[in-house]
């Protein structure tokens, strides 16, 4: 059955004969060519792919350039091959461009990858992108995925799509897997956008290439997890056999990360007993994942349990975490006794986590069956598993968390005797006890190991450095922080990344050093260092705070200049906070409404440093009106909300904006105001400072409507402000008249 022509890179000396897996996906067949009666149940189509001829050049030239240009690919010559396609003012064939873009990707260098996408861009803008085959785009989708660039590798599998081509399942796989990590939604919609595709062809032999293979559920599995999506997840894990895949080990690893995400701690030992029933090829990954479950859980003895029943070769871990979840069992049972006192409260929330936890039992016991019918003894590992670096190490990251630097430098030293040299410690174990040391303040103990690393050639990488500059910065110690990084790229042979000038930046900052900041800014530029949004907003906050908004707008400019960056509220809010340290409120409110018209609503951090200004300016009569478009906020209803609409989304306020606004109301006499946003906390389970308003009103307000010279008229104007103050006074405590049933006040009903 001759569904489609091959693909040009298929021939015997072809480069692609390193990558078997890449292969040019046939079409659906059409009714005139298939000699069966199985069709595509959705058939798609492709347009005709007409011979590119340019007629500005003569044929002989065209044919010669061509020629020569497969011929270089041939040899692997990529980069004479790239050099001759730039000079050369016509598009190549199909086969030469191809094999170019195909070449490229598999460079995975970033300029060989930056000149495969400049390749995609003029095809686009030519709509000439039909003349690549599915080999060479499923190669540079695959290849951008894994440097980094996993957005545009989603574009290109999105793109095939659309195209008609279905791309190979090692290709779509590898982007749903990095964005399973950097965008899990998005992971997922490619999956069902991919398997979707797939159903539609009624022979499955012509998408044997293209459908999911465990690999690429495991990646989409993970993106569940990541989210905590149970539903999603088992629907996913039930699909499995549909497509003849079989869980194996990593599925599981990576629904011990569902159990951690859904906080499920009794539910590992039952994921362990799993793979051990079912036979599934055991692998360390898995007790490393549990460790770091346990360590996740902040349940620092039971991983300390695994890994010293692992030093003793030991294989009955399911018995050491059946007996923990027992003793969990039996805290629990005694906290619940101890904590009768708010029996109400209790109750409420005992109901929701109940009905919380009958949903989740109803997915793992469908995804653990040995959850209903536990075996009576627990399981042993199929043989004995001593602990590797890894293990050690996250159990180190786990005394770092706690604090617990001794047990850190312990485990180091533990590690460091061990017969088995995949227990030794590695650079990612020292850089923890880097880590450790930085967080105690300890700057001195943390260059030891530095140095230590040297000595025993165990070199320090980025990171490490990166946490010691933190370090320094943190306690204020610049100069260390700039003589290390020197260190760094003379010593080390570690050119620093832009996390590295970020923290400095951020250092300058800690010590009001908005030149400094503004230097290293500067110099990671001259560098050839792409500057990031944090590195933009960083060195906004080095101007916003140091009073200067001016030089913070025009970083905002530059950023919104700056294709590869994206504006974020954070950056918005920041230009905000710059103009209103200095009580300049009327060019704040200009940034907002700006920040409005391109799509960005004001968030808590936007109305607080609005209200801050406004107290610097003391202008209180601008918190009434910021107050009426924060209450409006505050009362909208998220249900029934069209989410295509222009309207903000609601405001969930915190105690710093709504005390700070009363604040301002209360030294201002605006007292019915005060009362409505002393409401409007205690509505938000914000305890209001009473003791505070008290005893600005004692000294601000005592003697107001004292005056016995005041004209009738002027008493007569200010009955209805008297009354205000007077229900002030009464939920302040305050001696006061008595005032009608209307200002009366009223706590809210919880």
């Amino acid at each position: 059955m001759n569904i489609a022509s091959p693909s040009p890179c298929s021939s015997s000396s072809s480069f692609p004969s390193a990558l078997p897996w890449l292969s040019l996906l046939p079409l659906p067949p059409s009714p005139s060519t298939s000699t069966t009666s199985s069709k595509p149940a959705r058939p798609f189509s492709l347009r005709a792919q007409p011979t590119a001829t340019d007629l500005s050049l003569p044929s002989d030239k065209k044919t010669n350039d061509d020629q020569t240009l497969l011929s270089l690919l041939r040899q692997r010559k990529t980069e004479q091959a790239w050099t001759l396609y730039s000079q050369s003012p016509h598009l190549p064939t199909p086969t030469c461009l191809s094999r170019l873009v195909a070449q490229l990707s598999y460079q995975a260098t970033p300029q060989s990858l930056a000149r495969a996408r400049t390749i995609i861009t003029r095809l686009r803008n030519e709509r000439q992108l039909h003349r690549l085959d599915a080999n060479s785009l499923g190669l540079l989708a695959s290849a951008s995925a894994k440097s980094g660039h996993t957005l545009y590798a989603s574009s290109l599998i999105k793109s095939m799509l659309r195209s008609g081509y279905l791309p190979h399942v090692k290709a779509w796989s590898a982007v749903v897997s990095r964005l399973s990590t950097e965008s899990p939604s998005e992971s997922i919609s490619l999956f069902d956008s991919v398997t979707r595709r797939v159903r539609r062809f009624a022979d499955p032999s012509i998408v044997a290439d293209s459908k999911p293979d465990t690999a690429a559920y495991n990646a989409v599995l993970n993106a569940c997890a990541n989210l905590g999506d149970k539903s999603k997840f088992l629907k996913l894990f039930d699909e499995m056999h549909e497509w003849g895949c079989e869980p194996d080990v990593l599925t599981y690893n990576v629904m011990i990360k569902l159990c951690a995400r859904a906080d499920r701690k009794d539910l590992l030992v039952f994921v362990l007993e799993r793979i051990i029933e079912r036979g599934i090829r055991f692998c360390m990954t898995t007790l490393h994942s549990l460790v770091a479950a346990y360590v996740g859980f902040d349940d620092l003895e039971t991983a300390e349990k695994i890994v010293q029943a692992m030093r003793e070769g030991r294989n009955d871990l399911c018995k050491i975490l059946r007996d923990a979840n027992l003793e969990d069992l039996k805290q629990a049972k005694e906290d619940d006794d101890y904590d009768d006192y708010d029996l109400e409260d209790e109750k409420e929330e005992d109901m929701e986590d109940l009905s919380k936890r009958k949903i989740d039992d109803v997915v793992f016991e469908k995804l653990l069956p040995n959850l209903i019918e536990p075996s009576s003894e627990p399981l042993l590992l199929p043989k004995v598993y001593a602990p590797n670096s890894r293990i050690y190490t996250t159990l180190m990251k786990g005394y770092m968390k706690a604090g617990r630097v001794t047990d850190t430098v312990r485990t180091l030293e533990a590690m460091r005797h061990q017969d088995d040299k995949a227990s030794h410690p590695d650079h990612v174990t020292y850089t923890t006890v880097v880590s450790a040391f930085v967080k105690a303040g300890l700057m001195d103990r943390a260059r030891e190991v530095l140095a230590e690393m040297t000595r025993i050639c165990v070199p320090a990488n980025r990171i490490t450095y990166n946490i010691l500059l933190k370090g320094y910065c943190q306690q204020l110690q610049i100069d260390k922080a700039k003589e290390l990084l020197r260190e760094m790229a003379d010593d080390a042979g570690i050119k620093p990344d832009v996390v590295s000038y970020n923290i400095l930046i951020d250092g300058c900052i800690l010590i009001d050093d908005s030149a400094g900041a503004l230097v290293f800014f500067n110099k990671m530029r001259e560098q050839g260092i792409t500057p990031t949004k944090i590195s933009y907003t960083t060195l906004m906050k080095a101007f916003a705070l140091s009073g200067q908004p001016k030089l913070a707008n025009k970083v905002f400019d530059e950023m919104l200049r700056d294709p590869r960056v994206k504006v974020d509220l954070v950056a918005w809010n920041m230009l905000v906070e710059g103009y209103c340290r200095l009580g300049l409120v009327e060019e704040a409110k200009k940034v907002i409404q700006r920040m409005k018209e391109n799509g960005f609503y004001p968030n808590v951090a936007t109305y607080g440093s609005l209200v801050n200004g406004i107290a610097v300016a003391r202008k209180p009569g601008e918190a009434l009106l910021l107050w009426k478009e924060i209450k409006e906020r505050c009362e909208m209803k998220e249900e029934g909300k069209n989410s295509y609409s222009d309207s903000p989304p609601p405001l969930k306020p915190d105690e710093g904006l709504l005390d700070s606004l009363a604040d301002i109301c209360v030294r201002a006499a605006f007292f019915k105001k005060a009362l409505e946003i002393v409401a409007c906390m205690e509505e938000n389970g914000i305890p209001p400072n009473k003791t505070k308003y008290k005893k600005i009103y004692v000294e601000m307000h005592s003697r107001m409507f004292t005056s016995k010279h005041a004209s009738q008229a002027r008493q007569d104007r200010r009955i209805e402000k008297k009354r205000a103050a007077e229900a002030f006074k009464f939920w302040l405590g305050l001696p006061n008249s008595y005032y009608g049933s209307e200002w009366e006040y009223e706590p809210p009903q919880r």
